[in-house]
């Protein structure tokens, strides 16, 4: 597979696995070569279709704090925050990334994916779970991140000692997985010194 290569033969990838309570999340920092995620941050930044997505609250229509882009296998909607998404065809740059995710996971086959972009440290996504009932009971959840660094923050619902802060590099795969979703949250804070974008790809198997 084109992510595979000689660079990476002497740093075996594998997840660190992070032990919380109610779920799973592991992270492979060097899951794409430093080369290959300028490659594909190039390659998404121009060629997808970013969107600015717009959601109502109290009365009042406010637009999301970043961008975003739904692509996927045909019929595999996806609605958030009252935001519909229809799937745009699968590029070429997504689908070998997906198939290489799949590699690392074997039984998945992800059917979609939503991409952010965060154009700065002042775009963010705010507490919440991935718990839409077209994920399913416990989804998995494949997020990749290109471009700047970002913090990624997790805490539990009920328990406050329950929390986890993960810096997320170029590269780096975070599979959220089994009843995460259910008792945890998650965020991408504002980090106002960031002025560099970074986009994340969430790879989600919608259930028909």
């Amino acid at each position: 597979m084109e992510l595979f290569n000689q660079e990476n033969k002497s740093k075996e990838r594998e997840f660190e696995k992070f032990n919380l309570k109610d779920g799973e999340v592991w992270l492979m920092s060097n899951f794409m070569p430093s080369e290959k995620a300028v490659f594909y941050y190039d390659a998404l930044l121009s060629n997808i279709n970013w969107r600015q997505e717009e959601i109502k609250m109290y009365g009042k229509t406010y637009p999301v704090p970043r961008k975003t882009a739904w692509y996927g296998y045909p019929d595999f909607n996806y609605k958030y925050s009252g935001i519909m998404c229809n799937p745009e065809p699968w590029t070429k740059e997504l689908m070998d990334i997906k198939r290489v995710i799949e590699h690392f996971l074997p039984g998945e086959n992800f059917n979609s994916v939503l991409l952010n972009l965060y154009r700065d440290g002042n775009d963010k996504v705010s507490w919440h779970s991935d718990d839409e009932p077209e994920l399913g009971e416990n989804p998995t959840i494949a997020s990749v991140s290109l471009g700047a660094i970002r913090r990624f923050d997790l805490k539990h619902k009920e328990d406050p000692d329950q929390k986890l802060q993960i810096e997320l590099s170029s590269g780096s795969l975070v599979i959220m997985k089994g009843a995460l979703q259910h008792h945890w949250l998650h965020q991408i804070p504002v980090q106002k010194k960031i002025h560099e974008p970074r986009i994340n790809l969430t790879f989600r198997t919608i259930k028909l």
